[in-house]
């Protein structure tokens, strides 16, 4: 990935993570706990693709298992926003933009409810039964509640904020292959040197043409 994705990537989070541990998790909500990191892996995702929203999952998710107070086995949330962030880059909007809330809602549900079973699964496979206890059906309903009602505050800023990444002009040009992604194909048609190079040889075309009529009527003079 390139630096300005690395750095906005990073940044964005810890943050999540530094506000769902301080915050979040101490609200005493019932059921599961607003999973606000899982949001900013789905709006990266959107934007970078699934290559990149499969990295930036496993990133966040191996900080979130080895900062305190996780009682898990290291790894195990590293792998399950890990396939969350490559599932959400296969369905990222072909515009790069939000033109409808209906399929974001719907992936972010999805998500929710399948970051949830995955987790339950993998500590099922580990020997962990937490969510047996606090009961499945119940934390699958509030993750997916809690989640669809942060999402719109949280999504969209994100998806814009990868967006303007994107179209920084001390980043990194874009490659030949980059035309899959989503926001390579809207930076290469949003960025004014594509219209600058445009104006420049509508002009150049413009004053050929002009001398070519001026030596016609040179010869007809003539």
């Amino acid at each position: 990935m390139r630096f300005n994705r690395m750095l906005l990537s990073t940044t964005l989070v810890v943050v999540a993570l530094v506000i769902q541990v301080s915050v979040l998790a101490r609200l005493q909500l019932p059921g599961a706990v607003p999973d606000l990191l899982l949001l900013v892996v789905l709006g990266l995702a959107f934007v970078y693709g699934h290559m990149a929203g499969a990295f930036i999952g496993f990133g966040a998710g191996l900080l979130a298992d080895l900062v305190p107070p996780a009682d898990h086995a290291a790894g195990r949330y590293a792998l399950v926003l890990c396939v969350i962030g490559y599932l959400a880059g296969l369905v990222r909007p072909d515009s790069g933009q939000l033109r409808s809330a209906t399929a974001p809602m719907i992936a972010v549900v999805a998500a929710a409810i399948g970051s949830t079973l995955l987790y339950a699964g993998v500590g099922a496979l580990v020997g962990d039964t937490a969510a047996r206890h606090v009961g499945l059906g119940s934390l699958l309903f509030t993750a997916a509640v809690y989640d669809l009602l942060l999402a719109p505050f949280t999504v969209p800023l994100i998806m814009a904020l990868a967006r303007r990444s994107e179209n920084d002009p001390l980043g990194e040009s874009q490659s030949s292959g980059g035309g899959g992604d989503v926001a390579a194909r809207w930076n290469s048609s949003g960025t004014g040197l594509r219209i600058g190079k445009q104006r420049g040889l509508r002009v150049k075309v413009t004053r050929a043409r002009v001398a070519r009529a001026g030596r016609i009527k040179g010869v007809k003079r003539l």
